[in-house]
């Protein structure tokens, strides 16, 4: 059965989505939000489309903070420049909703997908459902069918290739998986684990609706280039 989802939610063209990663900055631990925060203009500048704030020691506190200024200074960018960076909070759904963000990541320890997306539907006055997107880490065909049926609007699968940060996941599931897990569903994939300027494009020939990395984005000394870069090599 292939699933449904409201295209008017999602940006057409393939989506970028940076996933941060504060202490692979290399500022002194007192400098890490402000140096975090600055990567985030310079992100939603270069027209990322979606910043996942992923940042899990951080307390409720410190990550409303953070949260707060992300989505002030993109709203900005966004106004001036006529781009559409979205901030999509990882795990916590309170923040994502007190700080307006653009929507919610879940992985396999957080809240349930179902129960997000029917809680979600009893308070509408929260998060308008056209606005604010419900995403999902997976790891198997079988996860991203079951997370797509319990109303995801998109996947993030992967470790696609090998890459230090989803080691704990095991070998990397490679282009073919990529390819089965896409063609399962009708909501956008992310492609996420090793991704390159080399290797983005075979992840959208496999029915990737996008990418996510951490390192791509975030250790780039040019983020407008390389944004130029990946959707030249999508064509």
């Amino acid at each position: 059965m292939r699933l449904v989802y409201h295209p008017s939610k999602l940006p057409q063209a393939p989506i970028l989505c940076w996933v941060t990663d504060r202490k692979g900055l290399t500022f002194a631990e007192e400098d890490l939000i402000e140096a975090l925060l600055k990567r985030t203009v310079n992100a939603a500048v270069a027209g990322i489309d979606w910043i996942q704030t992923r940042e899990k020691d951080l307390s409720g506190k410190e990550l409303s903070s953070l949260t707060h200024a992300a989505v002030a200074q993109s709203k900005q960018i966004n106004e001036r420049n006529g781009t559409q960076t979205r901030i999509i909070v990882n795990d916590r759904l309170d923040v994502a909703l007190s700080e307006h963000t653009g929507g919610i990541h879940l992985g396999e320890q957080s809240l349930a997908v179902l129960d997000v997306c029917k809680w979600l539907a009893a308070k509408p006055d929260l998060a308008g459902r056209d606005k604010f997107l419900v995403g999902v880490s997976c790891h198997s065909v079988q996860a991203a069918v079951s997370a797509a049926r319990d109303g995801a609007d998109y996947i993030f699968f992967g470790p696609v290739f090998a890459t230090p940060s989803k080691a704990a996941f095991g070998d990397p599931q490679g282009l073919k998986r990529l390819a089965e897990v896409c063609s399962a569903l009708a909501i956008p994939v992310l492609a996420i684990g090793g991704i390159t300027l080399d290797n983005a494009s075979d992840c959208l020939a496999a029915g990737a609706g996008g990418i996510a990395a951490i390192r791509l984005f975030q250790d780039s000394k040019n983020l407008a280039s390389l944004v130029t870069d990946l959707r030249a090599s999508f064509r």
